[in-house]
């Protein structure tokens, strides 16, 4: 079975028309969340892609960066939701699609230079993950690739982050919305 196969589609999820393609079936999965971590590891562990510390977004990012961080070797940073980190943060606000959200990062978490590793669970339409790369900017960071376990090209994420400028890497892709 494949991590594709192992990922739970619920139809109409969060409003009618939507597909919502749900990893906790596939982290659940041992064989699964070993396939995702591992199919990451053999492309960063070859040093291909240079980086210094990976950043996760809250909050499926912290399941996956975290385990990446201690396969590679590698610092882990949280992006979360605003509030939620007790330290100095900084902040940035983006749009969604009805409303905004805002996320923030430690002041300190990244110094200038850096090159991250940025990863979630799932490259939608591309704002969440422009904005956390906006954070890192902000830092004196460098975006060195993204990664994400799904990409749905159909609602225009990897076209905007390519348009942008950023590499990115996905385990697998569904079709549609």
């Amino acid at each position: 079975m494949s991590i594709k196969s192992r990922i739970r589609t619920i139809p109409d999820h969060p409003r009618k028309g939507i597909m919502f393609r749900d990893i906790t079936t596939l982290i659940k999965d041992p064989v699964g969340f070993r396939l995702v971590i591992d199919g990451f590891t053999q492309r960063y562990i070859k040093g291909d892609i240079d980086f210094d510390v990976i950043v996760g977004i809250e909050s499926r990012g912290f399941i996956i960066g975290g385990a990446l961080s201690y396969t590679l070797g590698k610092g882990f940073v949280p992006v979360r939701k605003a509030g939620k980190l007790p330290g100095e943060t900084i902040s940035h606000e983006y749009a969604l699609e009805y409303g905004t959200d805002k996320i923030e990062i430690h002041r300190d978490a990244i110094k200038t230079g850096d090159k991250i590793l940025l990863v979630d669970d799932l490259l939608a339409t591309g704002g969440t993950a422009l904005a956390a790369a906006t954070l890192v900017e902000k830092l004196g960071g460098v975006i060195a690739e993204m990664a994400f376990i799904v990409d749905l090209p159909d609602v225009g994420g990897s076209k905007k982050l390519r348009a942008k400028g950023y590499t990115f890497f996905a385990l697998t892709e569904f079709e549609g919305d």
